[in-house]
């Protein structure tokens, strides 16, 4: 089927319902919820176990809106691209479902009102770092994914911002818990981004993507770079306990979870097949989650974690506290 073909298929007959259900599929709602996890994680670590209710529901509104409009604008953008490609042809855009006039309507309204969301409920501060989120993804890493393999490094920036803006929500300022938190995230991120970009490296192909794993077509570069970053991950996981934001438990579980993430960059590296890469890729998806409960969970010693409980808390509460 030739690139005409499938971009008439793509924009034909069905021609744009703008079903509310479409609109909001362009807000990827599963990345949205990832960006919620981790946002919600830097909210209650920030807050140091004196949670306000109201303001992690209006931060989580307004960080979620701007991610899912950020994502819906991703999508305008690279709508031609999606219809290239199998893994996004049936994305709603490329497949006739929301015109593009309607989805440029609803990414940039959906973004404005998560910004000014945050602006007002919540702070300026957080706000900014919204904003620098949406920018950076939008403006800088989509382009750059059709010039250069450096959009990968470049997305990791956007994608470690939303914890750090759940911790400037409830502290309303950055500093060091704030950049630890960021380095977690954007070290993550890379062998979870390189083992998918191998996955479907054929794909971003004809799709037009200078990914590391088209122009890297050995995976030379792929496998040795999955490794230095999931080996810069270790000493990035165990910033907060060192900075007194989490205690032991937290730092036995981060030299744990990121010894199996090495464990499975270095396998991906020494075959670079399908397998391993999805393999690797598979264990991201669960190592940043468990890391994050841990972490929110056992407080450190320098902050009021949320495991730590007043004297009268539940006998089993307070034994894992003092464990802790």
């Amino acid at each position: 089927m030739t690139e005409s073909n499938v971009l008439r298929g793509s924009y034909g007959a069905l021609a744009a319902g703008n079903r509310p259900a479409d609109l909001f599929s362009l807000m990827k709602p599963r990345i949205t919820l990832m960006v919620l996890i981790t946002a919600g994680a830097g909210f209650l670590l920030g807050s140091g176990g004196s949670v306000s209710g109201w303001r992690f529901l209006v931060a989580s509104v307004g960080i979620g809106l701007v991610a899912g409009g950020t994502s819906a604008l991703n999508q305008v953008l690279e709508r031609d691209i999606d219809a290239r490609m199998d893994r996004t042809r049936g994305r709603p855009l490329p497949a006739g479902k929301v015109s593009p006039g309607a989805a440029w309507l609803f990414s940039i309204l959906v973004s404005c009102i998560g910004i000014v969301f945050l602006a007002v409920f919540v702070n300026a501060l957080t706000a900014w770092l919204a904003i620098a989120a949406l920018l950076t993804y939008v403006l800088v890493y989509t382009p750059l994914k059709r010039v250069s393999s450096l959009s990968t490094l470049v997305g990791a920036v956007p994608g470690a911002l939303p914890i750090m803006g759940g911790w400037t929500a409830a502290t309303g300022s950055i500093d060091p818990g704030a950049w630890a938190l960021f380095g977690i995230l954007f070290f993550w991120q890379l062998p979870h981004f390189l083992a998918l970009a191998w996955m479907y490296r054929a794909d971003y192909r004809r799709g037009g993507f200078k990914m590391l794993g088209v122009s890297d077509p050995e995976g030379r570069q792929t496998r040795h770079q999955s490794v230095l970053y999931a080996v810069a991950l270790l000493p990035a996981s165990l910033l907060p306990a060192l900075l007194g934001i989490s205690g032991g438990v937290y730092a036995f579980a981060a030299l744990l979870l990121t010894g199996i993430y090495v464990a499975s960059a270095f396998r991906f590296a020494l075959r670079a097949d399908s397998p391993t890469a999805r393999g690797l890729f598979r264990v991201s998806l669960l190592y940043l989650p468990v890391l994050l409960l841990v972490l929110t969970l056992d407080g450190g010693s320098g902050r009021k974690g949320v495991i730590e409980a007043p004297r009268d808390a539940a006998v089993v509460v307070g034994s894992a506290a003092a464990n802790g």
